[in-house]
């Protein structure tokens, strides 16, 4: 039987700490799944194997809202935003995709004076002002009192604003799903944008995101924001760590640590389409043209996210008397 090294270490870690790991809360306090305070998870590089659990643990968990495209495609005029179809590749793990929303980088460093390969799970950073959110046209974009931005896959028209304002280029469209179908199959935006929505419905019922709870080895935990942040920097301080999170994009509800600067874990990750950088982010919201163009878009956000609802609902009336 042939055993992938991922599976292998994933097995190792869960024999070897099973008291350790049995010891790390697995639902969340009432006072965190219910607070308006924000929801901030810290991830801790130097403790992860490269497992794959959290990758495994998101797709049980959320198929369920994964996206069924119906086939064949309208054709768009003009045709200008291309066809993106992951439907015949839903087991691609190296990237995110509509499909596979955390996946893990890794890069050869030195730590210590110690060639080491370090993991990183990657996924949507949750940012505390996401221009994902201020800047989709169609409102199916929302930021929860929690922290937590989502997409409303029945209102999107996957026009992929938000990927183009997003700092590390995380949404990822899917074609053939979507109100587009129905509304302007030939002219809207060719699908629906998916990413990690940070299992908004599991910590609403008090339960941990799948990718901590199936995490062998302690790698993430999230709590509050005033608590987590707190915890961060004294580990970085303890340890000489580094921290990405804090600062960019004026800080996200995702906080890094690493035992080595950011800086060179993004010179040696493989970046590109699907594969999110380390560099330096400036808050995109201060942008004067973001700013202003955020002004022009929400009320326009608020009526087509009104129309939505209401087609949606007159939809589903509709369908009951067939």
């Amino acid at each position: 039987m042939n055993i992938s090294r991922r599976k292998f270490l994933k097995g190792g870690v869960v024999a070897a700490g099973t008291i350790a790991a049995t010891a790390v809360p697995k639902t969340l306090k009432a006072s965190e799944s219910n607070t308006d305070e924000t929801l901030v998870t810290l991830i801790d590089i130097s403790k992860c194997i490269g497992c794959e659990a959290c990758v495994e643990g998101c797709k049980d968990v959320n198929s369920g809202k994964y996206p069924k495209p119906k086939k064949p495609f309208p054709k768009m005029y003009p045709n200008r935003v291309p066809v993106m179809d992951w439907s015949d590749k839903q087991d691609v793990n190296d990237r995110l995709t509509p499909y596979n929303w955390v996946y893990i980088q890794s890069a050869d460093v030195e730590v210590a004076g110690e060639e080491k390969e370090l993991f990183i799970p990657r996924r949507c950073m949750h940012c505390k002002n996401p221009p994902c959110v201020k800047l989709c046209p169609w409102g199916a974009a929302r930021q929860q009192d929690n922290g937590i931005s989502r997409f409303d896959p029945d209102l999107c028209m996957g026009g992929s604003k938000c990927k183009g304002v997003c700092p590390w280029k995380i949404p990822e469209r899917q074609t053939g799903v979507g109100i587009y179908l129905d509304v302007m199959p030939a002219l809207a935006g060719n699908g629906v944008m998916f990413k990690c929505d940070r299992c908004y419905n599991r910590i609403a019922k008090g339960e941990m995101p799948a990718c901590i709870e199936e995490c062998p080895n302690d790698v993430q935990k999230i709590g509050k924001a005033s608590d987590i942040i707190k915890e961060a920097k004294e580990i970085a301080k303890k340890t000489g760590g580094y921290l990405y999170g804090l600062e960019e994009n004026g800080g996200t509800n995702t906080i890094y640590i690493s035992p080595v600067p950011f800086e060179e874990l993004n010179s040696k990750i493989e970046k590109g389409k699907g594969k999110p950088h380390f560099k330096k982010v400036g808050d995109a919201m201060e942008n004067g043209n973001n700013i202003a163009l955020a002004m022009i878009v929400a009320p326009l956000a608020g009526i087509a996210a009104a129309f939505g609802k209401f087609y949606k609902g007159m939809k589903a009336d509709g369908g009951s008397d067939e």
